[in-house]
């Protein structure tokens, strides 16, 4: 018998194939076009028919519908749906209460003097302007999460039957795409839950250009948003969030403190002789973050300087540690246009540095300036050298290194 593993994706599956002794016998990732999908079922059941068939097995999800109905036709004898254990967190409120308490007891006698307590994280109490501009952004957050997630269940409607290669625009949700969703031929249940979908998508739309509406009103208002808005591409809801959940940026002495207080600052572990840095502390709000990790995007593109500078830190580090240290990077730039009232200034890219230069004892240098390659020269042990020998038998030849 075959044993084959299913990895379903959107636009493809990823199969491999076992047989009686363990060993894959084949392994090919298949396009969700129905003839590409077809053909490989073909074969697959041609080749197991000679091993006494075949089973499979992959992970539920929401759109195996049209693959099991696929493997059924082409004499699967079974396939095993995988559904991970949920995940489980010990924690109860009266442990969080009792070690609260004991943290303001042991500060009891600076709660009495009004001073600053010790290993307790004071929370900045907004202002009612600020409280009502983090209340107006983040319900624009949470209505365009609502609309992707609308978004999503119309996709996994389509994609239960395999029907977004039928789309007639490559985005699902253009004015065509749209107006072929109203009318795409769909089963009773997935027609009626098509169009519920449908409506719920036109109510989230108007409801998100009506607070838009209110968020460039109200940047409008504040005297701030236009310094903000000289970075790069970045609108009235992206300042206004900013601003709002930053507050006065006299609370912050240091860029690194407003870093560290929107938790993009990397934390560490140390216990004598070991120094253990690790990831970013992630003590500010969430959606500060978000911001920030959006606003990379437009700056990479826009700043040749920052953009440098990132790629640098991507060959040595990967692509997300560079990414958070630009989101970093922006927030102490948007201390420094605070704090000294400064627009956004790209940085400028430096010139490329010129390749170091080394010495070598078999390279000699040509008339024309060149290094080139000296076979002649004796190959001499550096141990049994002086410095005044080294230098004798590297003489005055010089080679690039790259």
């Amino acid at each position: 018998m075959l044993y084959v593993g299913i990895d379903q994706h959107k636009h493809h599956l990823s199969l491999s194939v076992r047989n009686d002794q363990g060993n894959i016998v084949l392994t090919q990732q298949v396009s969700t076009g129905w003839g590409e999908v077809d053909r490989f079922l073909e074969s697959l059941q041609s080749r197991a028919s000679g091993a006494g068939g075949y089973v499979a097995v992959m992970e539920v999800c929401g759109f195996n519908h049209w693959l099991l109905k696929r493997l059924k036709r082409w004499g699967c004898q079974r396939v095993y749906l995988i559904a991970a254990p949920p995940r489980l967190v010990n924690k109860t409120d009266r442990r969080d209460a009792a070690k609260l308490s004991s943290l303001l007891w042991l500060n009891r006698e600076r709660v009495t003097a009004g001073e600053r307590l010790i290993h307790v994280a004071e929370v900045y109490q907004p202002t009612d302007g600020e409280q009502q501009d983090r209340q107006l952004v983040r319900i624009r957050q949470r209505l365009g999460q609502e609309l992707t997630r609308i978004k999503n269940a119309m996709g996994a409607i389509l994609r239960r039957h395999n029907l977004e290669q039928e789309c007639p625009t490559k985005g699902a949700f253009t004015l065509a795409a749209l107006k072929w969703l109203r009318k795409v031929d769909l089963p009773e249940m997935d027609r009626l839950e098509m169009g519920l979908r449908l409506k719920q998508y036109d109510l989230y739309e108007s409801q998100i250009a009506q607070a838009q509406a209110r968020i460039q009103e109200r940047a409008g208002q504040h005297p701030r948003v236009p310094l903000v808005r000289t970075m790069a591409k970045v609108g009235e809801y992206t300042a206004l969030g900013l601003l709002a959940h930053i507050g006065p940026i006299e609370r912050f002495p240091h860029a690194k403190s407003l870093a560290n207080f929107l938790g993009i600052t990397p934390g560490c572990r140390n216990s004598g002789r070991t120094d253990r840095p690790g990831s970013i502390t992630k003590a500010g709000h969430p959606f500060v973050r978000f911001l920030l990790g959006q606003m990379v995007r437009n700056a990479l593109r826009s700043d040749p300087g920052l953009r440098q500078w990132y790629k640098g830190i991507k060959r040595r580090r990967g692509a997300k540690i560079a990414w958070v240290a630009v989101m970093r990077r922006l927030c102490e730039i948007l201390w420094h246009m605070l704090t000294r009232n400064e627009p956004y200034r790209p940085i400028k890219a430096e010139a490329a540095d010129p390749p170091r230069v080394k010495a070598s004892r078999r390279c000699k240098e040509s008339p024309a300036g060149k290094p080139e390659r000296n076979p002649k020269a004796p190959r001499v042990k550096s141990s049994r050298m002086n410095q005044a020998g080294k230098a004798a038998a590297r003489g005055p030849a010089l080679t690039v290194v790259r």
